[in-house]
């Protein structure tokens, strides 16, 4: 097919709206099911290409999951503990994961306040547990380079027969001029192909040299969801999957803080008396994540008062209070700090030390590198620099 017209564009009064290829030729993807927005092909067009990366670099099944051009989650295809099983809602019936269900999984699950309602990318093609994962969650659609029949089978019912399914042709390269308008000025440049490899990790500047091999994974993690994400943009990983995406702040710190808050979120949701919650059997999945995000934030009266819980709990919990969830915290360790751009001060340091972080990558060249360095030797850091910016607009 060489254009897909669609309902309308960012907002329903942007019309006409329509995808194709400038040079006349076919378009490097089918919609299998459903008929995709103008904002899920944008969603589902960097999704397939964040994912196509982290396989290419780490040489793991990879997924995403994007909300507004920007990835909620990113992930390859490690293992889960059981702990995580749970945190993620992975039914009891499922008893193994393939390792693109995996990546599924923890794309899906690290933030899945903002996952709600988001676009899929799959590096690999969707198998039955991948699909019987994404079942259950509320979703606007898919992109893979392929589905087995029982895959596509389910996910055609989800949204009433409704749901996005989108296959990529994974032998299309795209022209290395990329163009796009704003505000009738067509603005062209070439495309980000920089290769991110172990090798951009070459340059240590702190004192602390040590990095693992799969630290240096989590970093290519880090580098490529940048790569793709919103910038000012910040992003931090652990154990193959990011925990904390900061997108679209204009301030650097401001993204160090948000990501830093949704790592935190993510560890505390661990909890025993988060992953033992007495939840009511007639909440939906969503009820259950805004419940846990309440009762783990500031706000929890919200949840816990009277009249509140007996909506949502079948007894009152204990409270998760502020000396717990700090004690709690302490416990994560051994997490990486990505960002697309040079942190400027040393105050982004202090604030990822917070949320367990001990490996920085980052381009560096700022004026103040030797107050950041200076601070990563403060608290046993080990950061890399890169040499590469990546910005995304």
């Amino acid at each position: 097919m060489k254009e897909i017209s669609l309902k309308y564009g960012c907002n329903p009064n942007q019309k006409p709206a329509s995808i194709y290829m400038a040079d006349g030729s076919e378009l490097p993807v089918t919609v299998v099911n459903g008929k995709p927005g103008y904002i899920n092909f944008l969603d589902a067009l960097n999704g397939w290409q964040l994912v196509k990366e982290l396989k290419e670099a780490t040489g793991m099944p990879a997924a995403a999951s994007f909300k507004h051009v920007s990835p909620a989650g990113a992930a390859i295809g490690r293992p889960l503990d059981d702990t995580l099983r749970t945190v993620y809602r992975i039914d009891d019936e499922i008893k193994e994961l393939t390792p693109i269900a995996s990546a599924y999984a923890r794309a899906r699950g690290a933030d899945r306040m903002s996952s709600f309602g988001d676009f899929i990318a799959l590096s690999d093609k969707c198998d039955e547990i991948t699909a019987r994962l994404i079942k259950h969650e509320v979703s606007d659609g898919i992109i893979a380079p392929g589905y087995t029949p029982e895959a596509l089978e389910i996910l055609k019912s989800k949204k009433k027969g409704n749901y996005n399914i989108i296959q990529i042709d994974t032998s299309y390269v795209p022209e290395m001029i990329e163009e796009k308008q704003v505000f009738g000025v067509s603005f062209e440049q070439g495309r980000n192909e920089i290769p991110i490899n172990k090798e951009l990790l070459d340059e240590i500047v702190t004192k602390n040299t040590e990095l693992p091999d799969t630290v240096k994974e989590d970093m290519l993690v880090a580098m490529i969801t940048l790569k793709y994400t919103q910038s000012n943009s910040v992003c931090y990983v652990k154990d193959g999957q990011a925990i904390g995406i900061g997108a679209g702040q204009q301030s650097r710190i401001h993204c160090t803080r948000l990501a830093g808050d949704k790592a935190d979120n993510w560890f505390l949701r661990q909890n025993p008396k988060v992953t033992e919650l007495p939840f009511r059997d007639d909440l939906a999945r969503a009820e259950v994540d805004n419940a846990i995000d309440l009762y783990i934030s500031e706000y929890d009266d919200d949840i816990l008062s009277d009249g509140a819980w007996e909506r949502v709990f079948t007894e009152k919990p204990e409270r998760f209070t502020k000396e717990e969830k700090k004690e709690w915290l302490k416990q994560n360790s051994d997490v990486v700090l990505g960002s697309d751009a040079f942190f400027p001060f040393g105050d982004n340091i202090e604030r990822a030390a917070k949320s367990g972080v001990k490996y920085v990558v980052q381009p560096g060249g700022s004026i103040r590198d030797d107050n950041v360095i200076e601070t990563c030797d403060k608290f046993g850091m080990v950061m890399c620099f890169t040499g590469v910016r990546l910005f995304h607009h």
